[in-house]
């Protein structure tokens, strides 16, 4: 059984405290405008997984209820970072279950300024912390210093992909250059400023060789997707405006994550190269058929290690696909035109969601200035430490 995604809204991507706003206005703000999107109302949804991280128990009711109050199933999800697709995805195997023929997934995420710890919930004992065991192996091999361990365990995963391959300080800006160029067009994007390499370079250091123009921010924001069975398309007639959700994946933490005592592996490659896997033997189609990606830059180096788990290039070669231009408008590939995590901003339990929102647009011709031409075929990926992969094909039917 088919799914498709109708109807698509999100809130602007703010940093924390700038609006006098509470996490159930954004889930307003966010889901109103995707029931609007799919021409329904929220007396015809029949469930809703609502993702978030840092809000207590039951928020997802407190947050929906702003839509209605019809008694409709709502369920509380919680994945780290990949929060927002897990939702989504939860919604999909909803439908093409049979289950229910609309349903609602709504993230949102209000957040406290400074950098993120170790996780949601974390605290500041990383020894009962959901992520000991990968900080066990950044510690093992880098030691553990007092910066941001979320930077920490990438900037010592760019650390060993430089000494391993070669990768230069200036690839991994390339990449930040690109997606802050990218999100001056996105009214959405936390940060809509264009930075050149030298800038990004030259920014605070966080943990090297990662600046702090290469790292997310963190963000308040909501986004909300409307998932529909084929049956549900053609009653209400929404075959034009419809995305079909062609495969999705999400895998987790293998022995493999961990045997090498490596953060490339650490901080997930290996759950991103299988969940893209997956996805391609599921839908039939592979990365030459994707035209626009929307990918977990939460830091530089994701994103390079996304393209190698991905298929865009071969292992090691991810530095040098970044600075050709392979990436962006006018080659092979436009990833992240939203501006991606580094600039569109990262509230976690509305990010995965956003990005189909993004990809969404895309495929209908509706994304302005930031449109990637004759764009068919999307592809998403959301990844959260602990772990868990999500990859999503979608293409305009």
């Amino acid at each position: 059984m088919k799914s498709y995604i109708a109807g698509v809204g999100m809130t602007r991507f703010e940093k924390p405290e700038t609006r006098n706003w509470q996490y159930w206005d954004m889930a307003k703000e966010a889901g109103t405008a995707a029931l609007a999107d799919a021409g329904v109302t929220y007396e015809d949804v029949e469930q809703v997984p609502v993702g978030y991280c840092f809000q207590p128990s039951t928020a997802g009711q407190r947050a929906a209820y702003e839509l209605g109050s019809t008694g409709v199933p709502i369920y509380n999800v919680n994945n780290n970072c990949a929060t927002g697709s897990s939702a989504l995805m939860l919604a999909r195997q909803l439908v093409e279950g049979g289950a229910s023929d609309c349903v609602l997934a709504l993230g949102f995420e209000k957040m406290k300024r400074g950098a993120l710890g170790g996780g949601a919930d974390a605290g500041s004992d990383f020894q009962t912390s959901p992520v000991a065991r990968h900080y066990g192996v950044m510690a093992a091999r880098h030691g553990f210093e007092m910066t941001p361990p979320t930077a920490q365990i990438f900037g010592d995963a760019a650390r060993e992909h430089r000494e391993r391959y070669g990768t230069t300080e200036t690839q991994l800006a390339a990449v930040a250059a690109k997606n802050h160029r990218h999100s001056v067009n996105n009214p959405y994007a936390q940060f809509q400023d264009a930075y050149t390499v030298d800038e990004i370079l030259a920014a605070t250091t966080i943990h090297a060789p990662l600046t702090k123009l290469q790292c997310s921010p963190t963000s308040d924001g909501a986004a909300a997707a409307v998932v529909v069975s084929e049956r549900f398309v053609q009653e209400r007639d929404l075959g034009g405006r419809a995305v079909e959700i062609v495969a999705q994946s999400m895998t987790t933490d293998t022995e493999e994550s961990f045997a090498s005592g490596s953060c490339v592996d650490v901080v997930g490659q290996p759950m991103s190269r299988e969940a893209a896997r997956q996805v391609y033997e599921a839908s039939g189609l592979g990365i030459d058929d994707v035209d626009v990606i929307e990918l977990h830059d939460c830091f530089s180096i994701n994103e390079l290690l996304t393209y190698e788990a991905l298929g865009m290039c071969e292992p090691g070669a991810s530095g040098k696909l970044a600075e050709s231009g392979a990436t962006t408008y006018g080659g092979r590939w436009v990833v992240n035109p939203s501006g991606g995590l580094i600039s569109k901003g990262h509230p976690l339990g509305a990010t995965g969601i956003a990005q189909l929102a993004e990809l969404t647009w895309q495929l209908r011709g509706e994304a302005d200035a930031r449109q990637v031409p004759g764009a068919r075929v999307g592809l998403a990926h959301n990844i959260g430490l602990g772990g868990a992969a999500v990859v999503t094909m979608v293409r305009r039917p």
